[in-house]
């Protein structure tokens, strides 16, 4: 029997990407959206239960909503993760079935899963039986020779009697064997239309639509036809396309800060990180894609790779870095003026 969904459905979210979504990423992108859901990296069920968990699980309270993204396929483990997700605070709890990497297809989990629907309906019932926070899954149209829109329905209609709390489907589907992690991002054909039947044919689940996704025009005319939509390796490229995620898709016509103001807004966080006895540059690897598409954003980008892995590199090299592109905003600041010397 289909049980309760729980929670809503965030319009749009930034989809997790290894090496990609850390905290450092998660805290810059709440400088420019408030509102869009944020992921983790996927994280093993096993790096959580025998590795640092602290250090694996740490977020700050800034980042909601967050999401974990797990990794695995053993509903025990799953289950137990999941408990210390909640208690941590996550606001949400996501299985991978996507990852089409050598590594996890090998141990199982992953992509991979989307061949076992039985046991991902069984991982995604011992999650929701232990935790009250949403439970999601994060999958491919299909895998191999499984890759017909048939195959895909089934998979959601036996995962759905789990109590899924929403379906993450990302429109691409994935070879295991004979394409790279990045091939798979690109290789394989889009498939919008099977995405968007799968929300007509099965109008009471939460569908998010994930793969190709790049600017906020696109995200509001899927959302004509899904409930929800993930953006990936755009929001990485170009993260300033978020500035208008809050009024044009959560309708919050808050005011939004420039890029210039985004720095601003990240060196308080950067001066903290550096006391920790972190590096500048695990943070600032994540804002080189800040000034995409604007004057000046090579110089940006190269003043801050060449710098900030330089012994005792700190706040100043994001203040030079952004004094090499013009100002946006309108009237001069304390900062403002320090980008100018």
């Amino acid at each position: 029997m289909t049980q309760t969904l729980r929670g809503s459905t965030p319009p749009l979210s930034i989809a997790p990407m290894m090496a990609c979504t850390d905290r450092h990423y998660r805290i810059f992108m709440r400088q420019i959206t408030r509102k869009t859901l944020l992921y983790t990296e996927m994280v093993h069920t096993g790096a959580i239960l025998r590795g640092d968990r602290a250090d694996l699980l740490r977020f700050d309270p800034d980042e909601h909503p967050v999401a974990l993204q797990l990794g695995g396929d053993d509903p025990v483990s799953l289950a137990e993760c999941a408990v210390i997700a909640e208690q941590l605070g996550y606001d949400e709890v996501n299985l991978n079935v996507g990852c089409p990497s050598d590594r996890v297809s090998s141990g199982c989990f992953g992509a991979s899963l989307m061949a076992r629907p039985e046991r991902v309906a069984a991982c995604v019932a011992a999650m929701r039986e232990r935790v009250s926070v949403p439970v999601t899954v994060k999958h491919r149209v299909g895998i191999d020779d499984l890759d017909s829109y048939e195959h895909m329905l089934h998979f959601v209609d036996v995962v759905a009697t789990a109590g899924a709390d929403r379906f993450s489907v990302h429109a691409r589907k994935a070879w295991l064997q004979g394409l790279s992690p990045k091939e798979n991002r690109t290789i394989p054909p889009l498939r919008y239309a099977e995405v968007h039947r799968l929300k007509v044919e099965r109008p009471h689940l939460p569908i998010e639509i994930n793969g190709g996704i790049r600017t906020i025009e696109a995200t509001l005319e899927h959302l004509e036809h899904v409930d929800a939509v993930m953006i990936g390796r755009a929001a990485y490229d170009a993260p300033y396309l978020f500035a208008r995620a809050d009024s044009a898709v959560f309708g919050d016509h808050a005011p939004v800060r420039t890029r210039h103001e985004v720095v601003q807004a990240m060196l308080p966080y950067v001066e903290a990180e550096l006391v920790a006895g972190n590096k500048l540059h695990r943070v600032s690897r994540h804002m080189l894609g800040l000034f995409a598409g604007m004057r000046g954003a090579k110089q940006w980008k190269r003043h801050i790779s060449e710098n900030a892995n330089k012994p005792g590199a700190g706040p100043e090299v994001l203040i030079q870095a952004a004094g090499k592109v013009p100002q946006t905003w309108p009237k001069p600041t304390a900062l403002s003026e320090a980008f100018q010397r």
